[in-house]
């Protein structure tokens, strides 16, 4: 019972928000032990759905590091990472294909529609969706040779009419793959990928499912909300550091370049896109633009 007062009291306390953005679209990228895990895989889907009924438009962007890893262990070939990002070359490809564009993504879809949403799984690929150029190789080491990163890209262009076509009807799940000028596929990162999406499609939120609470200050404490004259000051600190920096890098540009909040949320908490969208106190860190940027 007591359960069920709880979340009656959360419905209740969500109701003004559903009405503020019913009609807007929110881009969510999933990754990390959100999507590694099945329980709170489709916990996700779930919030979803419920997001999707009360008339928001999502659009999701998943990652699958984790996945890929796994298949390349089981087919015998190495998984190699500079400054966290994964040497991809033609061998690896074909399995980030695979796995990205094929089986994860259906596996999202097919949660989804079982729970009585509708979902169409697509890649960077399809529809022209997203034009991406690589990415130059990386210093080397101790002022070593540069290293290449391979068939990797970062987003250069996004064409938006496939997302138009879908929305509002289907909730459009996207694998971070993209083609160049060439017609050559490249593995993109999905928090950029999403940023970028967020963006061109004009969206209200951005939300960033992660690993970790949010932003933390230099004592370790959770910041909940930051404008992004606080954020960039909070970078130069040094307070910020390791996976994170890259994650409010991406969190910014998308606020700066349009975007009205973005959110870096714990994707382990159990329906945490739902509590951060349609509670007030929130439950991760939240950006936003500062007053004198909007003007």
């Amino acid at each position: 019972m007591r359960e069920v007062i709880d979340k009656a009291r959360v419905l209740v306390e969500a109701l003004p928000y559903i009405k503020e953005f019913r009609g807007k679209t929110v881009v969510v990228k999933i990754g990390g032990a959100a999507l590694d895990d099945q329980a709170l895989r489709r916990r996700f889907a779930e919030d979803l759905v419920l997001l999707h009924w009360v008339g928001l438009q999502m659009v999701v962007v998943h990652g699958g590091g984790v996945q890929v890893s796994a298949m390349l262990e089981r087919l015998g070939l190495p998984a190699r990472f500079v400054d966290g990002i994964r040497v991809t070359d033609a061998a690896t490809l074909e399995v980030v294909e695979m796995v990205l564009g094929g089986s994860l993504n259906k596996e999202l879809v097919r949660l989804v529609q079982m729970l009585g949403g509708r979902a169409v799984g697509l890649t960077g690929k399809d529809g022209g969706l997203a034009r991406a150029v690589r990415l130059t190789p990386t210093p080397g080491r101790d002022g070593g040779d540069p290293v290449g990163l391979g068939l990797v890209g970062e987003v250069a262009a996004i064409d938006r009419a496939i997302i138009d076509r879908l929305l509002p009807g289907f909730i459009p799940i996207v694998a971070p793959l993209a083609v160049d000028a060439d017609g050559q596929t490249l593995n993109v990162n999905a928090d950029p990928f999403a940023a970028a999406l967020a963006v061109a499609l004009g969206a209200e939120k951005l939300v960033l499912l992660t690993d970790t609470e949010g932003v933390k200050d230099g004592a370790g404490s959770l910041i909940p909300s930051l404008t992004t004259g606080d954020a960039r000051r909070l970078r130069a600190s040094g307070a910020v550091s390791g996976g994170m920096i890259p994650k409010l890098e991406n969190a910014l540009g998308a606020v700066e370049r349009g975007v009205r909040k973005v959110h870096i949320i714990d994707g382990r908490l159990e329906h945490a896109l739902l509590l951060e969208i349609f509670t007030r106190a929130g439950v991760g860190t939240q950006f936003v633009k500062s007053e004198s940027e909007t003007g």
